[in-house]
This record gives C-alpha cells, structure tokens and sequence, in this order.
C-alpha cells in the first residue's frame, strides 16, 4: 500500500483525486489538506470516504507518514507545497498548472539534493499525452500551425500548460515555420499569443467545457487536425494514479507523462 495525502483535497480535481486513491487497491488515502476548508470532513465534499478532516496545512501528511502527496492548487501554494515535500522526504505528484521555467529548474534542483522525488506534469489524460506526441511527430512535415486550448471559464492560468508542453515539443522537432502573413490585425489579439517558433497559441475560456485542445497543421494541399477533449475530471485519474505508483522510482524531477509511458 502507497500512503497518499492530497494538496487541494476540496477543489474538484482534489475531490477527483481523493476518490481515485480510496478506489485504488494499491493506495492508501491518509490526508488531506486544504486551507480554505479545514475542518471539514471530506464526505461533505461528494468523496465516499471513511470520515477524514481536512487539515489545514502540510504537517497533517507527516504527522500520517504520507509516502506521496498529489498537488492539485494554484500555481503560488504548489511552490510552497513542492519545497515542503522536498524538505520532508515526501514524493509529489503535481498536476497544478502556470509554473515558469524558473520555477522547474527550482524544483530540479530542490528534487536533486532530496530523498524524495517528483513527477510534475502539465495534464494526466492519457489521450492528451498521446496527442502531443503526435503532434511532435507531424510537426516536421508541415510549414504552418496553430493551437487551440479550450478550458472551462475558472482556469486562471493562459494558455494552458499542455498547450505551450505542445508548442515546445513541436517548435524542438522541427524549426521550419513559415512566417505569420498577417500586416493588419482589426482586433488586438484577434492572432492569439506567439510562442516558441512562432507557433500561435489561442486560449478559450468557456462555461460548461473541461479540458480540450486541438492541433492544426497545414502545408499545401492538405491539413490536419489533432484534437483532444477531456468531458470529465475522471479521465486524468490513470495518469494520476500512474504517477503516484511510479514516482519512487523515478529519480529527482520528472516532466511530463511520456516517460511513464515509454513514449
């Protein structure tokens, strides 16, 4: 058994995560943490627990002997929580999003001088991993794209962390791009963001949606679309779960799914 604690236990995906570890054989769910609720039993939140407080802070998962803690915040309280995780020994499994390439290297170098590991990854689903590698794989054969990311209207954070992962990863397989032909935007922002290679990135915030993203491609003649859609917070169970169980054997910090996955 793998003794879990949860960062954002009352959130939804903290709520998510917290039934995906009581629904796991092999996982033991031992604490869980949540300012904005202390005090509150879990079972008020919809979570088919035995009767467990939420704490207020990160002693609550050592004081359970918590192996791995899975974070599920905001982008100021995981950097708090990570170095406390650093600093205790505990393995972490972060899906909170808007972290800077300053903040990685932090984090890699806090995960190097500790007994305990992380796995830190901009989205779970196991789908969208795979469209990233897809994407990765297209990119050399094509002379244009763009992106779209589709999240529901409380993300905070745009784009989203597997829209730029995508970008990165297209803009490392191939640096041939062709130039944006725009000379007259009617509408400031009407092109999106630019980022790495010049690849647009454009950001929807709508009520009612999840999580999704599509990839397009174009060269002449033809194009192609890579899309993922996320309906329900459960489809990045497994990738959560998966990480939780592999994350004591992956030394220091670990980005992204795909080595999980072997991809």
């Amino acid at each position: 058994m793998i003794r879990v604690g949860v960062f954002g236990a009352a959130g939804r995906m903290g709520a998510t995560v917290c039934q995906a570890v009581l629904a796991d054989p092999r996982l033991e769910l031992v604490a869980a943490v949540d300012p904005l609720h202390a005090g509150i039993d879990l079972r008020q939140f919809g979570i088919a627990a035995p009767s467990m407080q939420i704490a207020r802070s990160a002693d609550a998962l050592a004081d359970a002997d918590a192996e791995v803690a899975v974070d599920f915040t905001v982008v100021d309280a995981a950097r708090d929580n990570i170095a406390w995780c650093a600093d205790h020994g505990v393995h972490a499994v972060v899906g909170t999003t808007g972290f800077g390439a300053d903040d990685i290297d932090d984090f890699r170098t806090r995960f190097d001088a500790s007994s305990a590991n992380a796995v830190i990854a901009p989205n779970f689903a196991i789908g969208a991993v795979l469209m990233v590698r897809f994407a990765e794989l297209a990119a050399p054969y094509f002379e244009t794209a763009e992106v779209i990311e589709l999240h529901h209207d409380q993300k905070l954070d745009a784009p989203s962390g597997t829209a730029l992962h995508t970008v990165q990863r297209m803009a490392a397989a191939s640096s041939d791009w062709a130039p944006d032909p725009t000379t007259k935007t009617v509408v400031e922002g009407a092109r999106g963001g630019v980022s790495e290679a010049g690849i647009h990135v454009h950001s929807v915030r709508l009520r009612g949606l999840v999580a999704h993203e599509e990839v397009l491609l174009g060269t002449a003649g033809q194009s192609l679309s890579i899309r993922h859609d996320s309906y329900d917070r459960t489809s990045f169970m497994p990738g959560v779960v998966l990480a939780v169980k592999a994350v004591r054997d992956r030394p220091g910090l670990t980005v992204g799914l795909d080595p999980l996955l072997d991809l």
